[in-house]
């Protein structure tokens, strides 16, 4: 199929004249001088005061960690020592099912664990 060329008219008067009438009384831009400058100062004054508030620190040392690894570590220390301690209950557990219990760590271990306390 074919593109036939499309011919235009040239509008009626009337048009151009309900056109530029139109933008003749289209609202003016919001964009005043004064408004954007006003904008400006105030986004200047909030980062100011936001520096005030949460002051970055100036130089950290290249020996530091970072807050968030040191946070990642702990959390990292926390989560291998949780999961020790549950592995050392269930072979308690387990050695206590199959009694084999010895005194000690495992033998109390089993102990509280049949009483329903965890430390």
């Amino acid at each position: 199929m074919s593109a036939a060329p499309v011919e235009r008219r040239t509008p009626p008067e009337g048009y151009r004249h309900a056109i530029e009438a139109h933008r003749q009384a289209a609202r003016p831009s919001l964009a005043v001088p004064g408004i954007a400058e006003a904008v400006e100062r105030q986004t200047a004054v909030m980062r100011a005061l936001s520096r005030r508030a949460f002051p970055e620190p100036d130089v950290v040392p290249d020996d530091v960690t970072a807050p968030i690894e040191q946070a990642r570590l702990e959390r990292r220390r926390q989560a291998a020592a949780t999961e020790a301690a549950a592995l050392r209950r269930a072979r308690a557990e387990r050695a206590a099912r199959k009694g084999q219990a010895a005194d000690g760590v495992i033998g109390k271990a089993a102990r509280a664990s049949r009483l329903g306390r965890t430390a």
